[in-house]
């Protein structure tokens, strides 16, 4: 047997070869370009790279144009974490010296002692792979839009009391695009007070409102109008610049998280799993990529839903020694997956009566509302595994027998 290590960088990557006694037959130094992956690829095929024979590769990453080159055909990749690596390193020196050539080898000599322990890349669709490049796209882009609006709101409370209390009774709030429209409009509570009832509802105009709109232009013409504290005029003005600024860049991620979800929107509904991962109660299109993203297409991944269950943080672990032991939550897991879930667990709140029962009933025996959603989480992905296995669409009578009979 032969095995490969890559230890990657930014711009050049070091290739190491080794055989299954450990011996080192080649090390290379590329560059990260089509020549840097032509010298890899031959390299390999010298050394007996095969379509029916592939030599398996490690490396740090899961990501790049040069996984995406190595993945190409039936060779098995395998991400190591750095971590991981580093305690391996720990066994071929203990003076704790590094280099990258060291490192490669070290990735080789890994797939060779304990190749078993480690898992190759899921091999997932491309259609799964480019679902999972939007949403995580789109999760960020949400992500950083929020950020960016409690940045503002942060900044509003400082001087422009009344505009959160006039966007208060919104859905998103400064999120929305009547609350931009009206910020341009009046960066400053002064220039807020001077507006008159048809230039608030020019702005919601702009912003796309159709109805309510002289009932609403109303009521905030009331609220802007109303006895707030000021800040000095320059001040003021000072802080309605910066606050311009930071709407440019709210804008910009609003626009950026609407395009990709519109992108998801598209995408996901094509996958073979869509119609079954939909069928779950409280996961719509948004929500259902991102678990597909995590989870991907492979069926193969998880040698069960305890592994699946695992991934994605929704079961504990036990941490047993001497007398001593103790239960708790993961904290080692996929985040992504484990935010998705815990959003699916209280959507589905509302949309199954058996998992509001079932999430009732943790309650009821102790569990605060955090462990009680987890473990409606780790009861629902492990149901979402065996659809999926099976391509059948959730049944709540076959989720949820005995709950939904007590709920009746």
């Amino acid at each position: 047997m032969i095995y490969c290590g890559i230890d990657w960088a930014e711009r050049t990557h070091d290739i190491a070869i080794v055989n299954d006694t450990g011996e080192l037959l080649a090390k290379r130094h590329i560059t990260d370009d089509s020549a840097g992956y032509k010298i890899l690829l031959d390299l390999l095929v010298e050394y007996g790279d095969t379509e029916e024979n592939p030599i398996p590769v490690a490396i740090e990453t899961s990501r790049g144009l040069l996984v995406a080159v190595l993945r190409t055909g039936t060779r098995k990749v395998f991400a190591i974490n750095p971590m991981a690596a580093a305690r391996y390193r720990d066994r071929h020196s203990v003076s704790r010296k590094k280099s990258d050539p060291g490192d490669a080898f070290v990735l080789a000599n890994i797939l060779r002692t304990d190749m078993h322990a480690h898992r190759p890349l899921p091999e997932d669709s491309d259609l799964g792979r480019a679902i999972a490049v939007l949403a995580r796209a789109q999760q960020d882009a949400t992500w950083n839009r929020q950020q960016i609006a409690n940045q503002l709101r942060s900044l509003l409370r400082e001087y422009y009391p009344a505009a959160l209390d006039a966007f208060a009774t919104w859905t998103n709030g400064l999120c929305r695009r009547e609350a931009r429209e009206l910020l341009k409009a009046a960066p400053t509570p002064s220039r807020a007070a001077r507006l008159s009832r048809t230039q608030l509802q020019a702005a919601l105009k702009r912003a796309g409102r159709k109805r309510g709109i002289e009932t609403e232009a109303d009521r905030l013409r009331d609220v802007l109008r109303a006895d707030w504290a000021h800040q000095a005029p320059l001040i003021e003005d000072a802080l309605g610049k910066q606050m311009l600024a930071l709407l440019i860049q709210l804008e910009a991620a609003c626009t950026a998280a609407d395009q990709l979800a519109e992108a998801v929107e598209e995408a996901f509904p094509q996958h073979p799993d869509a119609e079954v991962i939909l069928s779950f109660p409280g996961l719509g299109i948004q929500l259902g990529a991102r678990i597909l993203a995590e989870i991907g297409d492979d069926h193969t991944r998880f040698a069960d839903a305890r592994g699946l269950k695992a991934y994605a943080g929704s079961s504990p672990i036990t941490r047993a020694s001497g007398k001593k032991s103790s239960i708790t939550r993961r904290w080692v897991k996929n985040d992504r997956l484990n935010h998705a879930g815990y959003l699916w667990a209280f959507a589905s709140l509302r949309a199954s009566a058996g998992a509001n029962n079932h999430y009732r009933r943790r309650r009821e025996q102790g569990d605060w509302h955090a462990a009680a959603q987890r473990n409606l989480f780790n009861r629902m992905i492990g149901q979402l595994y065996h659809c999926i296995q099976h391509h059948k669409p959730f049944d709540e009578q076959t989720a949820f027998p005995t709950r939904l009979a007590a709920a009746a």
